[in-house]
């Protein structure tokens, strides 16, 4: 049998990561447990009213984050605090599937395009590698904690 996979990141601000990866992907936040979403409430808010109902310390509130693909199709993704900052290149990360099926120049303007999005909501832009004879091309960046991911 299959399994699913969650992607987890270390995060210094695990709720303003998961915010920029919720607008970079079109995830969302899910509702805590038991709570039923009004339209158009803010799911982080709904998390600190929970967090205070259950007790749970207000210093506390940010030491986790989680965004879900409202399609059900894509990994969740969860982000944890961890005290120590990034120190290296990520030995894993995320490809974010910008230009499937395009080539060449059509595709390169499709991914500058989400790159200059990307970067308004707080990424940065690292490198960007020319189609060749073996790789379609891709721009690398990094979210607003410095981890690495690719504009494929």
């Amino acid at each position: 049998m299959a399994r699913t996979v969650q992607v987890t990141f270390d995060a210094h601000d695990p709720r303003a990561l998961s915010t920029f990866w919720a607008a970079a992907l079109g995830y969302v936040h899910p509702a805590p447990p038991g709570v039923e979403l009004a339209d158009g409430q803010d799911p982080l808010d709904a998390w600190n009213d929970f967090l205070a109902s259950v007790g749970a310390p207000e210093a506390t509130w940010n030491s986790r984050s989680a965004v879900e693909d409202p399609e059900g199709v894509g990994p969740r993704i969860f982000f944890q605090k961890v005290p120590e900052g990034k120190i290296a290149k990520n030995r894993v990360h995320l490809d974010v599937r910008a230009a499937p099926g395009l080539k060449g120049q059509e595709r390169m303007a499709a991914l500058e395009q989400e790159c200059s999005r990307l970067v308004s909501l707080g990424a940065r832009r690292l490198e960007r590698l020319e189609p060749n004879e073996m790789d379609e091309g891709i721009i690398v960046m990094a979210d607003p904690e410095g981890n690495e991911f690719c504009l494929d």
